[in-house]
């Protein structure tokens, strides 16, 4: 591999790091951009904890959720997935782009809805008007949310329910906890 950066001991000093230390957590864009450079990447769809651990500004919580999501079927296709997945605006989660790989890629675009909707306040009848959820999944919804408490977020969801992971990827895009 040929040494592009300059010799500058401090850059140096992280590239060892970025190719030796695999738990290394990202610090800045500059160093989201250096190790993009040095081949690093995570595919999204199969990431562990400690691998969405290596981003900056992402907690053990969100690690995990977008771990059991993904084991449970759910397939992210861009970094718009896993903004939704996470309840968090996409813009938030760009500079990590250089490093996210999206092996389950899909070109068509998907319709946003505008408006999202809270499960751990919603009507049977709103949550019947999300696209994906008949009348029968907002019962269950509201139901389980009154004997159980709130849901703390989409994998918690998704667990209570028992969905597959189909279904949570189609309803995630309009859920918001």
């Amino acid at each position: 591999m040929s040494n592009w950066l300059p010799l500058n001991p401090k850059l140096q000093k992280l590239r060892t790091k970025l190719l030796n230390d695999p738990y290394y957590r990202l610090q800045s864009g500059e160093e989201i951009q250096i190790a993009a450079k040095l081949g690093i990447r995570i595919d999204a769809n199969q990431a562990t904890v400690d691998d969405w651990l290596r981003l900056p500004g992402l907690s053990i919580h969100q690690a995990r959720s977008l771990v059991e999501l993904s084991r449970s079927g759910v397939k992210f296709y861009c970094i718009e997935d896993i903004a939704a997945a996470l309840g968090m605006p996409a813009p938030r989660l760009e500079p990590l782009k250089p490093l996210l790989n999206f092996s389950y890629y899909d070109h068509e675009s998907l319709d946003r809805l505008t408006h999202l909707v809270n499960p751990n306040t919603a009507t049977v009848e709103k949550l019947a008007e999300i696209p994906f959820m008949d009348l029968s999944l907002a019962e269950a919804v509201v139901q389980n949310r009154q004997s159980a408490g709130l849901y703390h977020n989409l994998a918690d969801f998704q667990q209570r329910l028992k969905l597959p992971g189909d279904t949570i990827a189609q309803l995630m895009y309009f859920l918001r906890f």
